[in-house]
């Protein structure tokens, strides 16, 4: 029996045993036929990201199937960051954070833009961190692009876990090493001065 875990504007989520169920709503403002092929594709394009991250080696939720509007994950045991992260004593604080760098690190190596990177959509499972929830992802080898996630993730730092967010973004820069990671860093300054960003 499918259990009902959340409903968001994009997509309602259902448990049914280990399977994890993102079913695309309808937007009553679209016509039908357009609302039927944006649902379409960004199923499609939500589960070729995550299947591409699964296969770099990325924590992400191995994905079980893709039909039309509907993605079949794997359920992962786990507690959201953004609910936890606090209850958190600060060594394993860092700890997670620069795990959190090490697994963007790899989505960004591999031009893959999570789009709506907060902690809400990071799950700590036993040792293992996971980013879930691609719903926003595309593929992009801007700068400007993984600066925008990076600037995503710092402001939901800074809003939910205030006390320390600086320390905690430094732990998550030092996770964050790569070829171009230096470059994006800087862009992240020159998107936070414009005090907006864009895709």
């Amino acid at each position: 029996m499918e259990k009902l875990l959340s409903q968001g504007a994009e997509a309602k989520i259902y448990l049914a045993g280990n399977v994890i169920a993102k079913q695309r709503v309808v937007k009553g403002y679209r016509h039908e036929t357009l609302d039927t092929k944006i649902r379409v594709r960004r199923t499609r394009g939500e589960g070729k990201i995550l299947e591409k991250a699964y296969a770099l080696g990325i924590k992400v939720p191995k994905v079980l199937g893709v039909e039309k509007f509907n993605l079949e994950l794997e359920y992962i045991v786990g507690d959201r960051l953004s609910e936890a992260l606090n209850d958190y004593d600060f060594e394993k604080q860092v700890n997670v954070i620069k795990k959190l760098g090490e697994q963007v690190s790899k989505l960004h190596a591999n031009d893959l833009i999570h789009g709506d990177l907060t902690t809400s959509n990071v799950l700590l499972s036993g040792e293992d961190v996971f980013i879930i929830d691609f719903g926003l992802g595309f593929v992009s080898k801007k700068i400007e692009d993984k600066a925008v996630d990076l600037h995503l993730l710092k402001q939901a730092l800074e809003a939910k876990h205030f006390g320390n967010w600086e320390k905690l973004f430094e732990s998550f820069l030092k996770g964050y090493y790569f070829d171009d990671a230096e470059k994006i860093v800087e862009r992240l300054e020159v998107v936070e001065k414009r005090g907006r960003y864009k895709h």
